[in-house]
């Protein structure tokens, strides 16, 4: 047998797990970049799930090569590349895509060029866009908040005073939502952290949000299955008979599947809305906050906003789960009520065929006993011929009617003993088939 290839992961000459190579570099997957003050980050994240992710691939692919650039493989999920004076990163997940692109700021102090007006294909909707301005701190800080919304402006301390951060989480004119971090004292990678950390948590933030629509969309049939099972468990203490069990374990029963039905289809809403939930705080606790006088912070609004939103979220979840138990335990409860009853019609059915029989097996004998009477009458009457016949042939024979009379018993035993073993012989054929 040939030698196995040594890749470039082993070590020491020993083969390597086909999946080294993928959980080392998962770690470097997504190094932070190397960010100078003033920049500008335009961020957009689409919806891609299935063929939409392929589709996005495969459209990138053609966008860097329209470019002189590379594409991403099959395995790429992240990749950067230079254009228009900038980097324009790609980034596929489970359910989204993202698009950061990165430049010097316009002199007009508008957005600058950028891809996503240079034929970069849309892969799908659009549900994240955030516009990120890394800028010298201002004199007086006041001076570069003058354009966010006072009512929602959080203004906070960032990385361990690196930084002062804000936003009003508002769209502006662009559609972007606006977020301005301006430079205290931060390095090329601490401030590519602190970007990246902010971009994140205004995507999963949004993307967490997605679970209360369908939370609101549920909650009425959650509360009419509710309802429904009030009344049902309530009824059920006035049980009509067997049909009328039947028929609300029918009902439990499509209740039970409605429900399941709506629980499969947003397991995997809720489920993605708690884990994005759990990443936010993640990212607020990482770029280590601190609270400025007469502002309000990131974690104090999210908080504010987006905890309701969740706890929503998961009280539906636990609404379903307990619904569906309580489900179960009145439909396993109807359930034994209908065996019951079906088990005592059957009882009452095996009684009367019980006694159906035992009155045929009388019939039966009854029927032998006239049997052996019958074919006794007509054996002896035989007798009766044969003994007349013999005498008129002029055979000395007893007279015709004393051998009719003798003839009786012998005749009658005979054919009960026939009878009696024919029967003897089929009892002991039902016993050997039922044994």
């Amino acid at each position: 047998m040939a030698a196995e290839a040594i890749g470039p992961m082993s070590a020491v000459g020993f083969r390597p797990h086909p999946l080294r190579a993928n959980v080392l570099g998962e770690v470097h997957a997504r190094p932070f970049q190397l960010v100078v003050a003033p920049r500008v980050f335009l961020h957009l994240a689409f919806l891609t799930e299935g063929a939409g992710a392929v589709a996005d691939r495969e459209a990138f692919a053609a966008f860097g090569r329209s470019l002189g650039l590379p594409g991403p493989d099959a395995e790429t999920r992240h990749l950067r590349i230079p254009v228009l004076g900038g980097r324009l990163g790609w980034e596929q997940h489970t359910e989204f895509t993202t698009y950061t692109f990165d430049a010097p700021p316009a002199a007009s102090g508008g957005l600058p060029p950028h891809p996503f007006a240079a034929g970069l294909v849309q892969p799908g909707p659009l549900i994240v866009a955030v516009r990120l301005d890394l800028v010298p701190l201002p004199d007086p800080l006041e001076a570069g908040l003058a354009d966010l919304d006072p009512v929602s402006l959080c203004v906070a301390g960032v990385a361990d005073g690196g930084a002062i951060a804000a936003t009003d989480f508002r769209q502006d004119a662009d559609g972007f939502t606006r977020i301005r971090v301006f430079d205290v004292d931060l390095t090329p990678p601490r401030a590519g952290a602190l970007v990246q950390r902010l971009l994140e948590i205004e995507t999963y933030r949004t993307l967490a949000l997605l679970g209360l629509p369908e939370a609101q969309r549920l909650a009425p049939a959650v509360r009419r299955i509710e309802e429904a099972l009030t009344g049902a468990s309530a009824a059920m203490c006035e049980s009509r008979g067997l049909d009328d069990d039947r028929r609300r374990l029918d009902e439990l029963t499509s209740l039970a599947a409605t429900l399941e039905a709506d629980v499969a289809a947003s397991a995997y809403r809720f489920g993605a809305s708690r884990a994005y939930y759990e990443i936010v705080g993640d990212r607020l606790a990482s770029i280590r906050e601190a609270r400025i006088a007469a502002y309000g912070s990131f974690s104090g609004f999210l908080q504010r906003r987006l905890g309701p939103a969740m706890r929503t979220c998961q009280a539906i979840e636990s609404r379903q789960t307990a619904l569906a138990t309580k489900l179960g335990r009145a439909a396993n409860l109807l359930r034994t009520r209908v065996d019951v009853e079906i088990e005592r019609q059957n009882r009452d059915l095996l009684t009367s065929m019980n006694l159906r029989a035992r009155l045929q097996l009388r019939l039966q004998q009854t029927v032998e006993g006239l049997s052996v009477a019958a074919i006794t009458y007509y054996v002896v009457g035989l007798v009766g011929y044969l003994a007349k016949g013999a005498k008129e042939a002029g055979l000395p024979m007893v007279d015709p009617a004393v051998a009719t009379a003798v003839a009786v018993v012998p005749v009658a035993l005979v054919l009960w003993l026939i009878v009696r073993r024919i029967r003897r012989h089929h009892e002991r054929e039902d016993r050997a088939g039922g044994g």
